[in-house]
């Protein structure tokens, strides 16, 4: 077998491509951005060709930087972008359109009106997702609508919808000279048109946004030896796919039950491995396929958004101006261990799941004469971990399952306190994740599982080195008090009443 694995990450902003051995590290990569296409305010758009062009460009890079050959390859993963549309010509392998990019609300009247006349609880029953614009279904019907004849190609098999994975697929494996129309359950899981308990495209939700099954491409397990064909040019196995998150969270090791992983950013995104069977929220959580291995159940998680975490963090050091940078934010919310009573709902737009809110606002409950900047940098931080653990509280009320590890990843990772304070917050150990690329890494690990050059998950080199890990230091009766008064904050946030007639005056 050959002695490394390649691994795509075609993410929302750029290409990457890299080449990983048996313990993990990369040898060689390479990474180039595409254009962000914006028509229109809520329009996000990317060039579906420009992105084949820079796979291409991206893996014969990586490999130079490697100095090795395709053949040195014993199998090709690729992750991607999630819920990214892209619909093109069977026969000319030409778009007919730009991909629809997730972030592009164009249809958010169609998802609107799926909740306003009951669709909305058929797709939660059948796919397990909250009705939404950023997912594939309605962005595939907008098209169907807006595109001449494209409902037509669509119905005669055509035309091909398919993610960012998809497209890449149908082009390594030859494109218009046979190239494999095929996706990935975990891919699959975010169209609104997949059932969650079958794994198959579902008849009702496809009559439901008008969408013919011919365009469809078929579904196979994450990872899969001969599922998604060999490239056309090498003859190099693609044994493994899977969709972005989920792509980081099993390249973060959180293949197991009970293993969270969160990538925090300017919010976070949260997902708990809820095992092999799927559950629909009680909490307006997605539930969604985790991963899926050959001739094994589905391994499904459930996936909740914290808003405004790093951008709460960003606001106090930028917007309010009391502390310098990140790194003196730091230093100041470590310089204090507790907040004094002080405690930041920063619900700038609204509060989200698992108590929505819309029309809540920020506020600062608790203020005193002694507090100081490093109180409202550690109350900043609490205020993250204090909404995870009611995330990771409302999952389990969903699925009986409780989240036993927290894995971190994304740049607000690098603040260890951040990290801490979540351990104390909510009551689990929490690790940084040890790859700055898990995407990248978790779509190699799928397709060295799929041609046998990892025997199983426990053969994967997942590392966590000591210095990052965090035990909880509270006890139970201060993380217990520590709610409560979290709660009674939230309470008190809304709008001020009468602050509309005062705006208009």
């Amino acid at each position: 077998m050959a002695d490394f694995i390649g691994a795509f990450d075609q993410s929302t902003t750029a290409t990457r491509f890299a080449v990983v051995g048996a313990d993990g590290a990369e040898a060689g990569a390479a990474a180039r951005e595409h254009d962000q296409l914006r028509p229109a305010e809520n329009r996000v758009e990317h060039d579906p060709a420009q992105i084949w062009d820079h796979a291409r460009s991206v893996m014969a890079d990586a490999l130079g930087r490697a100095g090795l050959a395709a053949t040195d390859l014993a199998a090709i993963g690729i992750t991607n972008q999630i819920e990214t549309t892209v619909v093109w010509d069977r026969r000319t392998g030409r778009p007919y359109h730009h991909a629809i990019v997730w972030q592009d609300t164009r249809t958010d009247q169609l998802a609107a009106a799926l909740a306003a006349d009951g669709r909305a609880e058929t797709i939660h029953r059948k796919a397990g997702l909250v009705s939404n614009p950023h997912f594939s279904a309605t962005k595939i019907q907008w098209l169907l609508e807006h595109v001449p004849g494209l409902r037509a190609a669509a119905e005669r098999g055509d035309a091909l919808f398919g993610g960012t994975d998809t497209w890449l697929i149908w082009q390594l494996t030859g494109g218009t000279a046979g190239g494999r129309h095929v996706t990935d359950v975990t891919n699959a899981s975010r169209t609104m048109l997949m059932n969650l308990t079958t794994l198959d495209w579902d008849e009702e939700l496809l009559d439901l946004f008008g969408v013919p099954r011919a365009m469809l491409p078929r579904i196979h397990s994450s990872v899969s030896p001969d599922g998604f064909g060999t490239t056309a040019q090498h003859g190099v196995p693609i044994s493994g796919v899977l969709g972005g998150p989920q792509a980081a969270m099993f390249g973060n090791g959180c293949s197991a039950t009970g293993a969270a992983w969160c990538n925090s950013t300017h919010r976070n995104l949260v997902m708990l491995n809820i095992g092999s069977e799927p559950v629909r929220s009680r909490h307006g959580l997605h539930t969604t396929v985790a991963y899926q291995l050959p001739d094994t159940p589905a391994v499904y998680a459930l996936e909740g958004n914290i808003a405004h975490t790093g951008d709460a963090a960003r606001w106090v050091v930028e917007d309010l101006g009391s502390l310098s940078s990140p790194e003196a934010f730091e230093t100041a919310a470590s310089s204090v261990t507790a907040t004094e009573g002080l405690y930041f709902v920063p619900a700038f737009t609204g509060l989200g799941v698992p108590h929505p809110e819309p029309e809540a606002r920020g506020a600062l409950i608790g203020l005193a004469p002694g507090h100081t900047k490093a109180h409202l940098a550690r109350a900043t931080l609490e205020s993250t971990g204090f909404r995870m653990h009611q995330v990771l509280a409302a999952m389990t009320d969903d699925c009986a399952v409780a989240p036993l590890t927290l894995t971190v990843d994304g740049s607000a990772a690098a603040c260890d306190v951040s990290l801490a304070v979540q351990a104390d917050v909510t009551g689990i150990p929490v690790s940084r994740a040890a790859s700055a690329e898990p995407p990248t890494r978790g779509a190699a690990y799928a397709a060295g599982l799929g041609v046998g050059y990892w025997k199983d998950t426990g053969e994967l080199p997942v590392h966590r080195p000591g210095q990052d890990r965090w035990k909880p230091r509270w006890k139970t009766g201060r993380r217990r008090a520590a709610l409560a008064d979290w709660r009674r904050a939230v309470a008190r946030t809304g709008p001020l009443a009468g602050a509309d007639s005062q705006a208009s005056s």
